[in-house]
């Protein structure tokens, strides 16, 4: 099953939060833990993370706390999640065919890559302004190429259904 990480899901909590709050506004990790019912220590982790990403500014003293580094429109959910989790993977030779013994004889890895592409496409196609305004536009993912371990590419365009 394809699942985010709790710290993912914390990360857009917090961004869709800091989105919504005027432009120049701070709110701290006790802030928006507070309001969410999240652990503090472990929001204070994420948020620090996605500082060290480029995606939070942080201020220290009395009136500090976080807010967005760019527009809430440049931000993709793909760029939280990553920032958090890393690279999204579907299959375990997702970054490195030595991890599987069926490597060279798989007949689901590329369909699998193309899959992984996909979710990769929609999840960069969002925005943490979308969340916070809660309008998901359907809008034609565009085609995606996307290279192997072995250095071949795979290139497809989404359907739109």
């Amino acid at each position: 099953m394809l699942r985010l990480s709790k710290k993912a899901d914390y990360g857009l909590i917090a961004m869709r939060h800091l989105a919504l709050l005027p432009e120049t506004t701070a709110s701290s990790a006790r802030e928006i833990a507070g309001q969410y019912d999240i652990p503090v220590e472990l929001l204070a982790k994420v948020l620090q993370r996605l500082s060290r990403q480029g995606l939070l500014v942080s201020h220290q003293g009395t009136r500090g706390g976080y807010h967005l580094a760019r527009s809430a429109k440049a931000i993709s959910v793909a760029d939280v999640i990553q920032a958090i989790d890393g690279p999204v993977t579907v299959t375990a030779c997702s970054e490195d065919s030595s991890d599987c013994d069926q490597y060279e004889k798989c007949s689901v890895r590329d369909p699998l890559w193309r899959i992984k592409g996909r979710i990769v496409a929609a999840l960069s196609a969002c925005t943490i302004f979308e969340m916070a305004t809660d309008t998901m536009e359907d809008e034609v993912l565009p085609e995606v190429s996307e290279e192997k371990p072995d250095g071949t590419a795979i290139m497809f365009a989404p359907t739109t259904d």
